[in-house]
């Protein structure tokens, strides 16, 4: 392996144990109904969070909208197609969709174990056959799937006329508008989102680091 992918290989594993660990102390907090827990409940209480049922302006919406998987999947796929179709080379397919397998049984299993109520329910319960709030969804698929997509173009075309393009601060507009969203519909706790973007997060570095362990002569760098 050459010594540069060896250097970015190394340094993804490392952010993937931090985001892993930040992820299991968010959720440590959380479960113990430590101070972030009152973070949640001064957000909640905010007034401007207290919408009406069926009127979320359009904007907040599509903005919401960017955290659907359903969404996000095909501009992940459809980039990914894309890219292969032009270096001819499986790749970015099989990497884009190994972050969709990971990130539905990663965060679905999680749901599905903590079992939190959602904020317009009224009250902050955890392990509840109802419960699907903890961690955000929207938060580590905004942050996953954009992030990918934003890596694969990234890596595939820096030696094309997109030479240079980095597209981060896209991919962090569009998580914290998705954030937002969120906490303004009261679909989500805030704890709930940061949970969900770090989790997110170290799913990203985790395949980041997979793709730079294996070497491919039809990938740019």
């Amino acid at each position: 392996m050459p010594e540069k992918r060896r250097r970015q290989m190394n340094s993804a594993l490392k952010l993937t144990l931090l985001f892993a660990s930040i992820y299991a102390l968010i959720t440590q907090q959380v479960l113990a109904n430590s101070w972030i827990r009152r973070v949640d409940e001064w957000i909640y209480d905010r007034s401007i969070l207290q919408i009406t049922p069926g009127k979320t302006p359009t904007l907040v919406m599509l903005i919401d909208d960017l955290g659907l998987r359903s969404v996000t999947a095909i501009f992940l796929l459809s980039t990914a197609i894309l890219i292969s179709r032009r270096f001819k080379s499986w790749r970015p397919i099989n990497l884009s969709l190994l972050s969709l397998v990971l990130l539905n049984l990663t965060v679905g299993a999680s749901k599905l174990l903590f079992g939190r109520t959602k904020p317009h329910s009224g009250i902050d319960l955890f392990f509840t056959d109802s419960g699907l709030s903890y961690p955000s969804g929207h938060a580590a698929n905004a942050i996953l799937t954009w992030g990918m997509m934003a890596y694969l173009i990234f890596r595939y075309s820096h030696k094309e006329p997109f030479e240079g393009m980095r597209l981060t601060w896209f991919v962090s507009t569009v998580t914290t508008g998705v954030c937002l969203a969120s906490l303004y519909r009261n679909t989500h706790w805030f704890s709930d989102l940061l949970g969900g973007l770090f989790i997110g997060a170290t799913l990203l570095v985790l395949i980041i680091a997979v793709d730079r362990s294996i070497t491919s002569d039809r990938q740019p760098s």
